[in-house]
Protein backbone atom coordinates (compact mmCIF):
# COMPACT_ATOMS: atom_id res chain seq x y z
CA UNK A 1 0.00 0.00 0.00
CA UNK A 2 1.26 3.46 -0.83
CA UNK A 3 2.09 5.34 2.38
CA UNK A 4 -0.08 8.37 3.16
CA UNK A 5 3.01 10.58 2.93
CA UNK A 6 2.90 10.00 -0.83
CA UNK A 7 -0.14 12.22 -1.18
CA UNK A 8 -0.46 13.81 -4.63
CA UNK A 9 -0.26 17.61 -4.58
CA UNK A 10 -2.28 19.17 -7.40
CA UNK A 11 -1.58 22.82 -8.08
CA UNK A 12 -3.84 25.51 -9.49
CA UNK A 13 -1.93 25.42 -12.80
CA UNK A 14 -2.38 21.67 -13.09
CA UNK A 15 -6.14 21.93 -12.54
CA UNK A 16 -6.36 24.71 -15.12
CA UNK A 17 -4.23 22.82 -17.64
CA UNK A 18 -5.61 19.29 -17.23
CA UNK A 19 -9.25 19.60 -16.15
CA UNK A 20 -11.24 20.94 -19.13
CA UNK A 21 -14.50 22.60 -18.23
CA UNK A 22 -16.38 20.08 -20.34
CA UNK A 23 -14.86 17.24 -18.30
CA UNK A 24 -15.96 18.85 -15.03
CA UNK A 25 -19.50 19.39 -16.34
CA UNK A 26 -19.72 15.79 -17.56
CA UNK A 27 -18.44 14.47 -14.21
CA UNK A 28 -21.18 16.32 -12.32
CA UNK A 29 -23.83 15.11 -14.74
CA UNK A 30 -22.62 11.51 -14.55
CA UNK A 31 -22.66 11.59 -10.74
CA UNK A 32 -26.26 12.79 -10.65
CA UNK A 33 -27.34 10.28 -13.29
CA UNK A 34 -25.65 7.45 -11.41
CA UNK A 35 -27.65 8.09 -8.25
CA UNK A 36 -25.81 10.73 -6.24
CA UNK A 37 -28.45 12.56 -4.17
CA UNK A 38 -27.50 16.14 -3.22
CA UNK A 39 -29.82 15.82 -0.20
CA UNK A 40 -27.25 13.48 1.34
CA UNK A 41 -24.47 16.05 1.10
CA UNK A 42 -23.41 17.29 4.58
CA UNK A 43 -24.20 20.93 5.25
CA UNK A 44 -21.51 23.57 4.96
CA UNK A 45 -19.99 24.51 8.33
CA UNK A 46 -18.78 28.03 9.07
CA UNK A 47 -16.37 28.55 11.96
CA UNK A 48 -15.76 32.16 13.06
CA UNK A 49 -12.18 33.40 13.22
CA UNK A 50 -10.76 36.71 14.40
CA UNK A 51 -10.13 37.91 10.84
CA UNK A 52 -12.93 36.03 9.11
CA UNK A 53 -14.02 32.40 9.09
CA UNK A 54 -13.32 28.83 8.09
CA UNK A 55 -15.70 27.16 5.65
CA UNK A 56 -15.72 23.35 5.84
CA UNK A 57 -17.41 21.41 3.04
CA UNK A 58 -17.20 17.59 3.34
CA UNK A 59 -18.59 14.97 0.96
CA UNK A 60 -18.54 11.25 0.18
CA UNK A 61 -19.61 9.32 -2.92
CA UNK A 62 -18.48 6.02 -4.38
CA UNK A 63 -14.76 5.41 -4.04
CA UNK A 64 -13.90 8.83 -2.66
CA UNK A 65 -14.46 11.12 0.30
CA UNK A 66 -13.11 14.59 0.84
CA UNK A 67 -13.34 17.96 2.50
CA UNK A 68 -12.70 21.48 1.29
CA UNK A 69 -11.30 23.88 3.86
CA UNK A 70 -11.49 27.53 2.89
CA UNK A 71 -10.73 30.72 4.74
CA UNK A 72 -12.83 33.81 4.14
CA UNK A 73 -10.98 37.01 5.05
CA UNK A 74 -13.08 40.11 4.24
CA UNK A 75 -10.13 42.43 4.85
CA UNK A 76 -7.80 40.71 2.39
CA UNK A 77 -8.76 42.54 -0.83
CA UNK A 78 -7.61 45.81 0.75
CA UNK A 79 -4.27 44.10 1.38
CA UNK A 80 -4.05 42.90 -2.21
CA UNK A 81 -4.77 39.31 -1.15
CA UNK A 82 -7.59 36.94 -2.13
CA UNK A 83 -10.69 37.05 0.05
CA UNK A 84 -11.11 33.27 -0.22
CA UNK A 85 -8.21 30.80 0.05
CA UNK A 86 -7.89 27.13 0.87
CA UNK A 87 -7.39 23.53 -0.24
CA UNK A 88 -9.28 20.33 -0.91
CA UNK A 89 -8.18 17.05 0.70
CA UNK A 90 -9.31 13.94 -1.20
CA UNK A 91 -9.43 10.51 0.49
CA UNK A 92 -9.96 6.91 -0.54
CA UNK A 93 -13.44 6.12 0.81
CA UNK A 94 -12.60 2.52 1.65
CA UNK A 95 -9.48 3.12 3.74
CA UNK A 96 -9.79 6.88 4.40
CA UNK A 97 -6.22 7.20 3.17
CA UNK A 98 -5.45 10.71 1.93
CA UNK A 99 -4.87 10.71 -1.80
CA UNK A 100 -4.52 14.30 -2.96
CA UNK A 101 -4.23 17.87 -1.81
CA UNK A 102 -5.80 20.16 -4.43
CA UNK A 103 -5.71 23.94 -4.70
CA UNK A 104 -9.13 24.95 -3.34
CA UNK A 105 -9.32 28.32 -5.04
CA UNK A 106 -9.11 27.01 -8.60
CA UNK A 107 -11.20 23.94 -7.73
CA UNK A 108 -14.00 26.28 -6.66
CA UNK A 109 -13.43 28.45 -9.73
CA UNK A 110 -14.09 25.39 -11.92
CA UNK A 111 -16.80 23.54 -9.97
CA UNK A 112 -19.17 26.49 -9.46
CA UNK A 113 -19.52 27.46 -13.14
CA UNK A 114 -19.54 23.78 -14.11
CA UNK A 115 -22.70 23.38 -12.02
CA UNK A 116 -24.17 26.51 -13.60
CA UNK A 117 -23.35 25.27 -17.10
CA UNK A 118 -24.96 21.90 -16.37
CA UNK A 119 -28.20 23.75 -15.55
CA UNK A 120 -27.84 26.09 -18.55
CA UNK A 121 -27.35 23.13 -20.87
CA UNK A 122 -30.65 21.65 -19.69
CA UNK A 123 -32.63 24.90 -19.67
CA UNK A 124 -31.42 27.11 -22.53
CA UNK A 125 -32.54 26.82 -26.16
CA UNK A 126 -29.97 25.04 -28.30
CA UNK A 127 -29.34 28.22 -30.28
CA UNK A 128 -28.88 30.57 -27.31
CA UNK A 129 -25.72 32.51 -28.05
CA UNK A 130 -25.73 35.88 -26.23
CA UNK A 131 -24.35 35.91 -22.69
CA UNK A 132 -24.60 38.80 -20.23
CA UNK A 133 -22.27 38.58 -17.23
CA UNK A 134 -22.58 40.60 -14.05
CA UNK A 135 -19.25 40.74 -12.24
CA UNK A 136 -15.57 40.99 -13.17
CA UNK A 137 -13.83 38.50 -10.89
CA UNK A 138 -12.65 34.92 -11.40
CA UNK A 139 -16.19 33.52 -11.30
CA UNK A 140 -17.25 35.85 -14.10
CA UNK A 141 -14.36 34.65 -16.27
CA UNK A 142 -14.91 30.98 -15.49
CA UNK A 143 -18.66 31.26 -16.04
CA UNK A 144 -18.00 32.52 -19.57
CA UNK A 145 -15.72 29.53 -20.13
CA UNK A 146 -18.31 27.14 -18.70
CA UNK A 147 -21.25 28.48 -20.69
CA UNK A 148 -19.07 28.46 -23.80
CA UNK A 149 -18.54 24.74 -23.20
CA UNK A 150 -22.27 24.06 -23.64
CA UNK A 151 -23.38 26.80 -26.05
CA UNK A 152 -21.81 28.51 -29.06
CA UNK A 153 -21.47 32.08 -27.80
CA UNK A 154 -21.47 34.85 -30.38
CA UNK A 155 -21.42 37.77 -27.93
CA UNK A 156 -20.39 38.25 -24.31
CA UNK A 157 -21.43 41.45 -22.53
CA UNK A 158 -19.92 42.35 -19.16
CA UNK A 159 -21.48 44.63 -16.53
CA UNK A 160 -19.07 45.65 -13.76
CA UNK A 161 -18.76 48.40 -11.19
CA UNK A 162 -15.06 49.03 -11.81
CA UNK A 163 -14.13 50.31 -15.27
CA UNK A 164 -10.56 49.04 -14.88
CA UNK A 165 -11.61 45.54 -13.84
CA UNK A 166 -14.26 45.42 -16.54
CA UNK A 167 -11.74 46.36 -19.21
CA UNK A 168 -9.28 43.81 -17.86
CA UNK A 169 -11.89 41.04 -18.09
CA UNK A 170 -12.93 42.14 -21.56
CA UNK A 171 -9.32 42.00 -22.67
CA UNK A 172 -8.97 38.48 -21.28
CA UNK A 173 -12.17 37.33 -22.99
CA UNK A 174 -11.14 38.85 -26.32
CA UNK A 175 -7.79 37.12 -26.04
CA UNK A 176 -9.69 33.84 -25.62
CA UNK A 177 -11.60 34.52 -28.83
CA UNK A 178 -14.85 36.03 -27.59
CA UNK A 179 -16.68 39.01 -29.07
CA UNK A 180 -16.79 40.83 -25.73
CA UNK A 181 -18.05 44.32 -24.90
CA UNK A 182 -18.99 46.44 -21.94
CA UNK A 183 -22.71 46.66 -21.15
CA UNK A 184 -25.29 48.03 -18.74
CA UNK A 185 -28.21 46.60 -16.80
CA UNK A 186 -30.48 47.50 -19.71
CA UNK A 187 -28.86 44.67 -21.68
CA UNK A 188 -30.90 42.11 -19.73
CA UNK A 189 -33.74 42.85 -22.17
CA UNK A 190 -31.76 41.27 -25.03
CA UNK A 191 -29.59 38.63 -23.40
CA UNK A 192 -30.52 34.97 -23.85
CA UNK A 193 -28.22 33.87 -21.03
CA UNK A 194 -27.46 35.85 -17.87
CA UNK A 195 -24.97 34.93 -15.15
CA UNK A 196 -24.75 36.86 -11.88
CA UNK A 197 -21.28 36.47 -10.37
CA UNK A 198 -21.10 39.29 -7.83
CA UNK A 199 -20.99 40.01 -4.12
CA UNK A 200 -24.14 42.14 -4.40
CA UNK A 201 -26.64 42.01 -1.57
CA UNK A 202 -29.44 43.73 -3.50
CA UNK A 203 -30.92 42.94 -6.94
CA UNK A 204 -28.71 43.83 -9.87
CA UNK A 205 -31.41 44.52 -12.47
CA UNK A 206 -35.15 44.77 -13.11
CA UNK A 207 -36.37 41.22 -13.59
CA UNK A 208 -39.41 42.43 -15.52
CA UNK A 209 -37.07 43.28 -18.43
CA UNK A 210 -35.68 39.75 -18.86
CA UNK A 211 -36.84 38.09 -22.07
CA UNK A 212 -39.31 35.20 -21.89
CA UNK A 213 -36.96 32.43 -23.02
CA UNK A 214 -33.88 33.61 -21.09
CA UNK A 215 -31.97 31.56 -18.54
CA UNK A 216 -30.64 33.42 -15.49
CA UNK A 217 -28.03 32.00 -13.10
CA UNK A 218 -27.19 33.54 -9.73
CA UNK A 219 -24.26 32.19 -7.69
CA UNK A 220 -22.88 35.20 -5.83
CA UNK A 221 -23.67 34.23 -2.25
CA UNK A 222 -24.70 31.48 0.15
CA UNK A 223 -26.22 33.89 2.66
CA UNK A 224 -29.90 34.04 3.56
CA UNK A 225 -30.03 37.85 3.49
CA UNK A 226 -28.23 38.50 0.17
CA UNK A 227 -29.71 38.37 -3.31
CA UNK A 228 -28.76 39.23 -6.89
CA UNK A 229 -32.22 38.99 -8.50
CA UNK A 230 -35.55 40.57 -7.61
CA UNK A 231 -39.10 39.39 -6.98
CA UNK A 232 -40.15 40.43 -10.47
CA UNK A 233 -37.87 37.79 -11.98
CA UNK A 234 -38.91 35.10 -9.50
CA UNK A 235 -42.62 35.66 -10.13
CA UNK A 236 -42.09 35.10 -13.87
CA UNK A 237 -39.62 32.22 -13.65
CA UNK A 238 -39.44 28.49 -13.23
CA UNK A 239 -36.98 28.25 -10.33
CA UNK A 240 -34.29 25.59 -9.98
CA UNK A 241 -31.84 25.02 -7.12
CA UNK A 242 -29.12 22.47 -6.36
CA UNK A 243 -31.10 21.04 -3.45
CA UNK A 244 -34.33 22.40 -2.00
CA UNK A 245 -33.42 21.97 1.68
CA UNK A 246 -30.04 23.64 1.16
CA UNK A 247 -31.63 26.50 -0.79
CA UNK A 248 -34.15 27.13 1.96
CA UNK A 249 -31.25 27.43 4.39
CA UNK A 250 -28.68 29.39 2.36
CA UNK A 251 -30.08 30.87 -0.87
CA UNK A 252 -31.08 34.45 -0.15
CA UNK A 253 -32.47 34.91 -3.66
CA UNK A 254 -35.20 32.36 -3.00
CA UNK A 255 -35.51 32.83 0.77
CA UNK A 256 -36.26 36.54 0.39
CA UNK A 257 -38.56 35.82 -2.54
CA UNK A 258 -40.52 33.38 -0.38
CA UNK A 259 -40.68 35.90 2.46
CA UNK A 260 -42.09 38.48 0.03
CA UNK A 261 -44.63 36.04 -1.39
CA UNK A 262 -43.13 36.04 -4.89
CA UNK A 263 -42.71 32.24 -4.79
CA UNK A 264 -43.27 29.38 -2.35
CA UNK A 265 -41.01 26.50 -1.39
CA UNK A 266 -43.19 24.27 -3.60
CA UNK A 267 -42.04 26.32 -6.60
CA UNK A 268 -38.44 25.11 -6.20
CA UNK A 269 -37.19 22.32 -8.48
CA UNK A 270 -33.92 20.51 -7.86
CA UNK A 271 -30.96 20.00 -10.17
CA UNK A 272 -30.93 16.21 -10.00
CA UNK A 273 -34.51 16.03 -11.29
CA UNK A 274 -33.60 18.49 -14.04
CA UNK A 275 -30.67 16.30 -15.12
CA UNK A 276 -32.53 13.01 -14.91
CA UNK A 277 -35.95 14.04 -16.19
CA UNK A 278 -35.38 17.21 -18.16
CA UNK A 279 -36.83 20.73 -17.74
CA UNK A 280 -40.43 21.46 -16.87
CA UNK A 281 -42.67 23.20 -19.35
CA UNK A 282 -42.49 26.93 -18.77
CA UNK A 283 -43.87 30.14 -20.23
CA UNK A 284 -41.28 32.55 -18.82
CA UNK A 285 -37.58 32.66 -17.93
CA UNK A 286 -35.75 29.88 -16.12
CA UNK A 287 -33.81 30.85 -12.99
CA UNK A 288 -31.10 28.68 -11.42
CA UNK A 289 -29.75 29.59 -7.98
CA UNK A 290 -26.49 28.01 -6.82
CA UNK A 291 -24.95 28.26 -3.35
CA UNK A 292 -22.24 25.61 -3.72
CA UNK A 293 -22.34 22.19 -2.06
CA UNK A 294 -19.76 19.68 -0.86
CA UNK A 295 -20.76 16.98 -3.35
CA UNK A 296 -19.87 19.31 -6.22
CA UNK A 297 -16.38 19.85 -4.79
CA UNK A 298 -15.93 16.11 -4.31
CA UNK A 299 -16.94 15.18 -7.85
CA UNK A 300 -14.79 17.94 -9.35
CA UNK A 301 -11.85 16.96 -7.12
CA UNK A 302 -12.25 13.34 -8.20
CA UNK A 303 -12.19 14.40 -11.86
CA UNK A 304 -9.07 16.48 -11.26
CA UNK A 305 -7.31 13.64 -9.44
CA UNK A 306 -8.21 11.01 -12.03
CA UNK A 307 -7.15 13.31 -14.87
CA UNK A 308 -3.93 14.55 -13.35
CA UNK A 309 -2.51 11.85 -11.07
CA UNK A 310 -1.83 9.26 -13.85
CA UNK A 311 -0.06 11.90 -15.93
CA UNK A 312 2.28 12.55 -13.01
CA UNK A 313 3.39 8.93 -13.13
Amino acid sequence: MTPSSDITVITADQVSDHLPMGTAIAALEDALRSGLDPQDSPARTSVPLEQGSFLLMPGEHGAYAGVKVLTVAPGNPARGLPKIQGNYLLFDAGTLRPLALIDGEVLTAVRTPAVSALAVDRLAPAGASSLLVFGTGPQALYHVRAVAAVRNLTTVTVVGRSEAKTEALLGRLRAEGHDARRGTTADVAEAELITCCTSAREPLFDGALVRENAVVVAMGSHEADAREVDDALLIRSTVYVEDVETALREAGDVIIGIEHGAITSEDLHDLSSLVRSGPRTRSGPAFFKSVGMGWEDLITARAAYENIAPARG
